[in-house]
């Protein structure tokens, strides 16, 4: 689908970008693949990953402003919308400038994919969408309400909007494993709360979801990666095992755990060998073979969270990645 495409993806110079650029242009070759932002230096820090590459473009801009995004989308086919404000307590502590960039921005972007013909739009969203508990949860969420109506919204035109959704994505910048690295040498490693846990999910497995979903897309669906999950304190243990623990208490609007989908949500729920796809609620679009597509629907009980998963990482697997990916932690 992707193969000599025309594809867009916002926030593009993020963690996110940094994997999907290179892993798109190796496996599908697309003709023409812009990375569009508002940050000049990281989009020139980037451009010299790919200054050879005629098939890369960099295009300056905001989510915020619509016409910007009418220009970029001129002949896209394909979008991934990753663009967000998204470190939590930045998002409450700003909370209007959190709202003008996921929940005005998502509407923009929607406005404008749908004008300029755009053929699918892939969003990326979280855990902390699922049963908010801070700002940055409740506009991801609102964001991806307005993705799966968009498809409603869209009325005859042909665009297709969906969500993919996982938790914390090893070694990005302003996750723990870089900042426990970066502490390990003082011997002590903060810790917010001893019970808490997080799903663990590579960069590359969420490309891969997002390329999955871009093949499945109907229309609406939000699809979420199986994934293992650790406890905070053996991710410490993995990157500094002699160090001590200072417990310092949870961050404002920081959850204890995470959880990707909600006994909300259970109800329009199906079960894949490697993923879980939540349909959407309206018109009765869950009910909808060709949304279903073969997947198994979990007990309306159903709730996936990282205390109560049945796949865990341990501390010698995290250990080896980081061993192999050190050069790459915390980079992007």
């Amino acid at each position: 689908m992707l193969t000599n495409a025309s594809i867009l993806i916002t926030g593009g110079t993020g963690s996110f970008g940094h994997a999907f650029v290179p892993m798109t242009l190796a496996k599908y070759n697309p003709r023409r693949l812009v990375i569009f932002s508002r940050d000049e230096m990281k989009q020139w820090e980037m451009a010299k990953l790919f200054g050879n590459d005629d098939r890369v473009r960099f295009f300056i801009g905001d989510v915020r402003d619509k016409d910007r995004l009418i220009r970029a989308l001129d002949g896209i086919e394909y979008v991934v919308h990753a663009a967000a404000t998204k470190i939590v307590p930045t998002a409450e502590y700003n909370p209007f400038e959190c709202v003008k960039t996921n929940v005005l921005g998502a509407m923009n972007l929607i406005d404008a994919c749908i004008d300029r013909k755009v053929k699918r739009v892939v969003a990326l969203s979280t855990d902390k969408a699922s049963s908010p508990a801070n700002l940055y949860g409740a506009t991801k969420l609102t964001a991806d309400k307005l993705f799966v109506a968009g498809n409603s919204y869209a009325g005859h035109h042909d665009t297709r909007f969906g969500v993919v959704r996982y938790g914390n994505v090893m070694g990005s910048r302003g996750s723990v494993i870089p900042f426990f690295l970066s502490a390990a040498g003082k011997g002590i490693l903060p810790i917010t709360d001893e019970r808490m846990t997080r799903f663990m999910i590579t960069l590359e497995q969420g490309v891969d979801l997002v390329w999955h979903a871009f093949e499945d897309i109907v229309g609406g669906e939000i699809y979420v990666k199986k994934i293992p999950s650790m406890k905070i304190t053996d991710i410490a243990r993995a990157v500094a095992p002699d160090a001590r623990h200072d417990v310092i208490g949870i961050r404002p609007g920081e959850k204890l755990h995470e959880q990707m989908i909600g006994i909300e949500d259970a109800l329009y729920t199906y079960e894949y060998p490697d993923h879980y796809k939540i349909l959407p609620a309206i018109y009765k679009w869950s009910e909808d073979p060709a949304r279903i597509n073969g997947g198994v629907k979990v007990s309306p009980d159903f709730i996936y969270c990282s205390n109560n998963n049945t796949d865990w990482m341990s501390v010698d697997t995290l250990r080896d990645w980081i061993a192999q990916s050190r050069d790459k932690v915390g980079k992007f």
